[in-house]
C-alpha cells in the first residue's frame, strides 16, 4: 500500500495483518482522487470506518486543508497512526477514536463543515451502512459537499441519502463507488 499523488506520492504505508481490515485497493483510491478532482484542495475531509488511514491521508498528499478520521478498531487506529507518523501529517488530522454512529451525534466533536465525506463501512455490516446513508447532521457538510461510500458492487444503495442525491456509480471489480452531491433545500419565499 502506498501513496499514489501529490506531496507524498511513493511513501509506503502500513497494512493490516490477517484479513480483519478491508483497505481500499490502489486502484480504488485513484479512481475516487479522479473523481474528486480540486474539489479535495484546500478542503475539509471526513473518513468514516478509516481503517489505516490510507484514503485520508491520500487526501491530505493531493491538498485536502484536514481530514478528520473516525475509527473505532484500536487495531486499525493503531496503524493509522504509524501512517500519520510515516508521512509527518499528524498537525493536519483529528482522530476520533469511536464508532461512526456516536461521532455524528457529537456536533462538538466535528472539524466540519466537511467538503467531503467518504465512508467506506464494512461490506457486510448493512447497520453501519443505514447509519452512513442517514448521516447528515445541520452543519455536518459544507452547502458544495460530495459524499462517497464504497461498497461491495452487489448492494443496492438508494438514489439519495438525506440531502444528497446520488450522482453516478463507479464499478472496479467487486468494488462500487457511489458519489452523491448534496442537494440542500433553498428555503421558501414568504
Amino acid at each position: 500500500m502506498r501513496v499514489i499523488a501529490g506531496s507524498h506520492r511513493g511513501r509506503r504505508l502500513s497494512g493490516p495483518e490477517g484479513t480483519a481490515l478491508r483497505p481500499t485497493s490502489d486502484k480504488v483510491r485513484q479512481a475516487i482522487f479522479s473523481i474528486l478532482g480540486a474539489h479535495v484542495l484546500g478542503g475539509r475531509f471526513l473518513d468514516l470506518y478509516a481503517g489505516t488511514g490510507a484514503v485520508g491521508i491520500e487526501a491530505l498528499s493531493r491538498g485536502a486543508a484536514s481530514v478528520t478520521f473516525v475509527e473505532s478498531d484500536p487495531k486499525a487506529v493503531r496503524l493509522l497512526r504509524r501512517n500519520l507518523q510515516i508521512c509527518q501529517l499528524l498537525d493536519r488530522v483529528q482522530i476520533r477514536i469511536e464508532k461512526t454512529a456516536t461521532f455524528l451525534d457529537q456536533k462538538e466533536s466535528w472539524g466540519g463543515p466537511y467538503d467531503v465525506l467518504f465512508a467506506d463501512p464494512p461490506y457486510a455490516a448493512l447497520n453501519e451502512l443505514e447509519i452512513v446513508t442517514h448521516a447528515w447532521r445541520p452543519g455536518l457538510l459544507s452547502e458544495h459537499a460530495t459524499v462517497i461510500i464504497e461498497q461491495d458492487s452487489r448492494t443496492e444503495m438508494p438514489t439519495s441519502i438525506d440531502h444528497a442525491s446520488l450522482v453516478r456509480r463507479y464499478l472496479y471489480g467487486d468494488t462500487a463507488l457511489y458519489l452523491y452531491g448534496v442537494s440542500i433545500s433553498e428555503p421558501s419565499a414568504s
